[in-house]
């Protein structure tokens, strides 16, 4: 049964400048950083991450996943839209037994990963998973199905479905006001679809998906002066 869960609270908070992200946005910058390259991961803030670098913030995410999903030594597991792979990466500090794999779509990111997870790592597309029917024990995507058009949304959500055993979790892009929403949108560059979180659980429904979710929001709280 679905479960509205967020695993992620233990992750430092992000401030961000959304009126000087809005001010910067443009055709050009959003076309380059919808392709995932340098620019988008360690280019200027206003392409994206404005540098991706690992610094173990991702274990107490990895630790709460373990605990909450019960993986143990030798279970398969699969991060859909991994970029560097550092999640990949500190579910196997957190438990070495975890075989632990990520897949995603920009060939730089893959380039740029740990020493500790090359060959764990594939390039490809959460439309068309390259991997056997319910080849895995635990298959989770963190703001990345977004990045999609809403059909392809569908498919990846699907794809999802197809190879787990069962137990999944996903992360969007949501908001639940006026509000939220305009900040949102000042702030997004990658994002094709988006919704509150009724649209999102409309889309669920249509294609079967019985994993677990949680959204990103953008709150009045995270706005800083920090670009």
């Amino acid at each position: 049964m679905s479960r509205e869960l967020n695993l992620l609270s233990t992750l430092p908070k992000t401030k961000r400048n959304v009126e000087n992200r809005e001010s910067l946005k443009s055709e050009d910058i959003v076309s380059v950083s919808r392709q995932f390259g340098k620019m988008y991961f360690d280019g200027p803030r206003e392409y994206g991450y404005g540098g991706y670098r690992y610094d173990g913030r991702w274990r107490t995410v990895a630790r709460t996943l373990i605990n909450e999903y019960n993986l143990r030594p030798d279970m398969r597991v699969l991060d859909v839209g991994c970029a560097k792979g550092f999640l990949v990466k500190d579910l196997m500090i957190e438990d070495p037994g975890i075989e632990a794999f990520g897949l995603d779509i920009s060939t730089y990111a893959i380039k740029e990963s740990e020493p500790e997870v090359i060959g764990r790592l594939h390039v490809g597309t959460a439309e068309q998973l390259p991997f056997p029917d319910k080849s895995f024990d635990f298959v989770f995507s963190i703001n990345t199905i977004h990045n999609l058009e809403r059909d392809a949304c569908k498919k990846a959500l699907s794809e999802i479905q197809r190879v787990s055993t069962g137990r999944s979790y996903v992360v969007v892009d949501s908001y639940r006001s006026a509000q939220e929403k305009n900040l949102f949108e000042k702030w997004v560059l990658t994002a094709r679809y988006h919704g509150y979180p009724e649209e999102w659980l409309a889309l669920f429904r249509e294609v079967g998906y019985s994993g677990d979710y949680s959204w990103t929001i953008i709150e009045q709280e995270d706005l800083g002066g920090v670009s």
